[in-house]
């Protein structure tokens, strides 16, 4: 895969950049800009090297339609107090703002080009609606640098098909996310333990598969361990389920028996007579779920047997939140895995999405963990042994 350094001197030239800023907002407040710090360490790089700096970034779902609550303003205006230097936002994507404001760059300067889902041609199942898309990009810049890692299992205009038609490299940011999770992948130190958490068994069952091979225990705890506990003849009340996973679910239970590998499930539950944030909280063995009652967090003998697999382990992966966190009565089981992973001198990774989330929303820092990914989706699909297309196309000569 092409580096930065691939692409020679890049002072005086237009560098157009995708970077992923899809960060979460209340309103025009940015509550969390893990996303846009990640990024840092390329724009920096490029703007000491006095290129013209032209970044492509998403936010939301605006599925192809101007949204003003999708606008990248909340992210120029962050971007530029962690610069240290303005940061310009174009009025539209590729239009005639974006084209002015590309043209006035000076060495050293920084557009922000707005919201390129703005655009129906960035998601097209289309390929020659995208490529007509990658090509209004190209008009804006003389190299690409794919630096976004949320999105590059994507196929869409401004990760995959510009990369087709401009001098293309992996940034900083790419480089380093695919260079943990090679790491992972192909020369883990032992033991070896993966957690994973979340509501949707369906969204992890791939990486299991695939994870089974490679990991020596696996820790499953949040929504998606009902199904699982369902697989083991327990009753599991209203809590979430997956009913048409349960034999599958069965089958890799049975499988990773089989081969000598450990699944770890949780022994006690924190249940509650609905979903919401008052409660009442109960903690119940993992036998005696109510039938009238849902599972919101594991419990605190379950957090403890997790904490032991994990600081006993030299390699820590981790996705997905032990239980609802965003509410404090169910927070403490995601904080103490939280809590192992940052105790444990194992190299530890927190695989993006609502674990990034919720390590930070816990109080802990970025540094507490050996890497904290920005891509929870792409994290998934490259464990699960896919190839990821924004980073294939890199590897391709243009």
């Amino acid at each position: 895969m092409k580096s930065v350094a691939d692409l020679g001197d890049l002072r005086g030239k237009r560098v157009l950049i995708r970077c992923d800023f899809n960060v979460p907002l209340d309103g025009q407040t940015i509550t969390d800009d893990g996303r846009i710090r990640a990024a840092l360490p390329t724009l920096t790089m490029l703007v000491n090297a006095g290129a013209k700096v032209v970044v492509m970034a998403h936010l939301g779902r605006p599925k192809g339609t101007v949204k003003p609550e999708f606008s990248l303003a909340p992210v120029a205006t962050r971007l530029a107090e962690l610069v240290g230097a303005p940061v310009t936002l174009a009025e539209d994507v590729v239009g005639a703002s974006a084209q002015a404001c590309v043209a006035a760059l000076s060495e050293g300067e920084i557009v922000l080009l707005e919201n390129v889902r703005y655009e129906p041609g960035e998601e097209s199942k289309d390929e020659a609606e995208r490529a007509a898309l990658a090509a209004r990009y190209a008009e804006l810049g003389d190299v690409f640098i794919s630096d976004g890692f949320g999105v590059v299992h994507r196929k869409q205009a401004s990760v995959y098909d510009i990369a087709k038609v401009l001098p293309s490299a992996a940034g900083l940011l790419v480089g380093k996310e695919v260079a943990v999770l090679q790491r992972l992948t192909e020369s883990p130190q032992r033991p070896y333990v993966v957690v994973l958490g979340g509501a949707k068994v369906a969204d992890k069952l791939a990486v299991i598969d695939n994870l089974l091979t490679v990991a020596d225990t696996l820790v499953v705890g949040g929504g998606m361990a009902y199904t699982f506990l369902k697989a083991k003849g327990y009753e599991v009340g209203n809590s979430l389920l997956d009913e048409e996973k349960i034999s599958v679910v069965g089958e890799y239970l049975a499988h990773a028996e089989a081969a000598g590998k450990q699944i770890l499930l949780p022994v006690d539950i924190t249940v509650a007579p609905e979903f919401g944030p008052d409660g009442p909280a109960t903690v119940v063995p993992v036998d005696a779920i109510p039938a009238d009652h849902m599972g919101l967090d594991i419990g605190p003998k379950t957090a403890a047997v997790f904490a032991e697999a994990i600081t006993s382990a030299q390699t820590v992966f981790w996705n997905g939140p032990m239980g609802v966190f965003e509410m404090e009565l169910f927070a403490k089981g995601t904080k103490a895995v939280a809590q192992a992973l940052s105790d444990t001198a194992a190299f530890t990774v927190v695989g993006g999405g609502d674990s990034a989330a919720a390590v930070r929303q816990l109080g802990f820092a970025d540094s507490d963990f050996g890497h904290i990914s920005t891509g929870g989706g792409a994290s998934l699909e490259y464990l699960e042994g896919k190839e990821l297309p924004g980073l294939a196309v890199l590897e391709q000569e243009n």
